[in-house]
């Protein structure tokens, strides 16, 4: 190709044109926001529905289990959500991306996704074999067994991973300045709080959801500053 005459590769170049990079869309900034919205919604259905002590009879956990369902329907589409939110960030950094805090980033929350989508499936499978035999599992202890495993694995390891997401996003969003500055720093006492005060705060799992709304609200802000930017600019 490079010893070919100019003329020959400029008449290749129109032909062939370099497709253009793919842009995200502009609504995928509220993602964070939707995520926000789902999980959310699905925590107070929960907390609403769930007696709060596993030792109760399991007849008050089936008597909420529509409202369950519910709940639990809607922690895919945060989990999507949030994936949309990972991407956007991504998007956003560009370039300045640093691999070391690129690769903790996306780990944790991929991990993160992972902790909602298994919970969420363990919970759905306790709410069917309930409906189904719920002597069987309150004799055997498979009732107190299963609902320690949901809350492990969304409550312990799915918060922390949250922790260590916001601590990589803030580092990432201080470095590139994408958001206020403020939004960034709360990221570090609040993924402490995540990492340490998990079983004695009952409220802490809305803290993460809480901080993505910020983060995506400043972006979505940011993106309509600079529209109206270039366009006065072009004007």
């Amino acid at each position: 190709m490079q010893g070919r005459p100019p003329e020959i590769r400029r008449m290749d170049e129109q032909q062939w044109p370099i497709p253009r990079r793919v842009r995200a869309p502009r609504a995928a900034a509220a993602a964070g926001i939707l995520f926000c919205v789902f999980l959310i919604t699905s925590q107070l259905l929960i907390w609403m529905s769930v007696p709060p002590d596993a030792r109760q009879p399991a007849v008050e956990f089936i008597s909420h289990s529509r409202v369950l369902s519910v709940a639990l329907n809607l922690r895919p589409f945060a989990g999507i959500a949030f994936l949309w939110f990972i991407a956007v960030i991504r998007n956003r950094v560009g370039e300045q991306e640093d691999r070391f805090f690129s690769t903790v980033f996306l780990g944790s929350g991929l991990l993160y996704i992972a902790m909602i989508f298994t919970s969420a499936a363990l919970a759905g499978g306790l709410i069917r074999v309930l409906a189904i035999a719920p002597e069987v599992l309150e004799k055997s202890g498979a009732y107190v067994l299963s609902r320690a495993q949901v809350y492990q694995t969304m409550n312990v390891y799915g918060i922390r991973m949250a922790g260590v997401f916001m601590f990589s996003t803030g580092t990432i969003l201080l470095r590139t300045a994408i958001v206020p500055r403020w939004i960034a720093l709360l990221g570090y006492p609040l993924g402490v709080s995540l990492l340490l005060t998990t079983e004695t705060i009952v409220w802490i799992p809305v803290v993460f959801p809480l901080w993505v709304f910020l983060v995506s609200v400043a972006i979505l802000l940011n993106s309509t500053a600079k529209r109206s930017e270039y366009t006065i600019a072009a004007h």
